[in-house]
């Protein structure tokens, strides 16, 4: 075994601490925590690069090339990944993202380098890659479909994950049988798989929400303005606020606070001499909804100038001229009027029309 060897795993040594510290952390958003997560992500990358200088994997060596004490390094693009997306502060929260989208694929790749995918993992990989931003574990339209597939990725994620648990809970089985523990690795390594492919298609959700935010407004806009309107402005920084009508008074009245006069009486600040003290006193008490203007009297007399009303109730309202006796035509047409409507009166009680209603 070669120094460098040794100095890569005593670094793995030191990085697998720092990560089993994290994660028995109660509090996440702590600076200790946070500290912690940078330095084991520094380790971890330390390793890549030591990997990688000693060419421990070589996409011209097999599966069965590689130890079983150097299986365990396949993980170490998967442990990053997982470390950066827990990294705290929205403000690099898309970079971080993005950057733990790329080490999950370097992960990938590496492990199809060895076949070690299967096919259904094969598949899920070259779907990513068409379209990285829009994958999705279970990708089609049909619902029952896309159901069956996240059953069937639980239940492998679920007895891959009980395989792990029963091995750990026998390192003395590990120890004396190599077949046995290489099996662990490469359980542990199909089970990170599984758990990757799930990152990714979290990942890529975040993404486009973030894509759909609108951007961050500039910490000074004035710094963008023309001289001219930067004095106009008065040197003061251009808030949106005071741009607004129905901004607070506070808002309003910005580089304006403070005393009106000195204790000599002199103004400190720009007033408006007002001659309304008393209107605006009498308004205090001022009930809140609007009084009336007029009295009815006074509204109906407007309203008669206007034409919007007619005196009497109209034509039809006027009492009727008494009939001239001596007009033997006139008094023949009242006669039959009046005979018609009794006859109408009687052909049509009272009530008979009401048919729904009926006592």
């Amino acid at each position: 075994m070669s120094d460098e060897s040794r100095s890569l795993r005593s670094v793995y040594t030191e990085a697998e601490e720092k990560r089993t510290a994290i994660e028995s952390s109660p509090n996440s958003n702590s600076s200790t925590f946070q500290e912690n997560l940078l330095a084991a992500i520094r380790l971890y990358e330390e390793c890549v690069n030591i990997a990688n200088r000693v060419a421990l994997f070589s996409p011209n060596e097999s599966l069965e090339d590689i130890a079983t004490a150097d299986l365990q390094f396949l993980l170490l693009n998967y442990h990053i990944a997982e470390l950066i997306l827990r990294i705290n502060g929205q403000q690099h929260r898309k970079a971080n993202l993005q950057r733990a989208q790329q080490t999950y694929e370097r992960y990938l790749k590496q492990l199809d380098q060895y076949d070690m995918l299967g096919k259904d993992d094969a598949a899920l990989l070259e779907q990513y890659q068409d379209s990285p931003n829009t994958f999705s574990t279970a990708s089609t339209v049909d619902a029952a479909a896309r159901r069956d597939a996240k059953i069937k990725r639980f239940r492998a994620e679920k007895a891959l994950k009980q395989k792990l648990e029963y091995m750990r809970r026998n390192p003395s089985v590990l120890q004396n049988d190599e077949a046995a523990a290489r099996d662990l690795h490469l359980t542990e390594l199909a089970f990170c798989t599984h758990q990757t492919f799930q990152a990714l298609d979290s990942v890529g959700q975040e993404l486009h929400i973030l894509s759909l935010a609108p951007p961050s407004p500039p910490s000074d806009s004035t710094t963008h303005l023309p001289p001219d309107a930067r004095e106009r402005n008065g040197g003061r920084s251009a808030d949106p606020s005071t741009a607004r009508l129905d901004a607070p008074l506070s808002h309003l009245s910005a580089g304006m606070r403070g005393p009106l006069l000195d204790t000599k009486g002199k103004p400190l600040r720009p007033f408006t001499l007002t001659s309304k003290r008393q209107e605006f006193a009498n308004g205090v008490f001022r009930p809140d909804h609007s009084l009336p203007t007029m009295s009815i009297d006074e509204y109906l007399e407007e309203e008669r100038k206007r034409g919007g009303m007619i005196d009497g109730g109209g034509p039809q309202s006027e009492v009727r001229a008494q009939v001239d006796e001596d007009d033997v035509e006139a008094a023949d047409r009242e006669t039959m009027k009046a005979r018609e409507w009794d006859e109408y009166v009687e052909a049509n009680p009272k009530g008979s029309g009401n048919t729904l209603n009926r006592g």
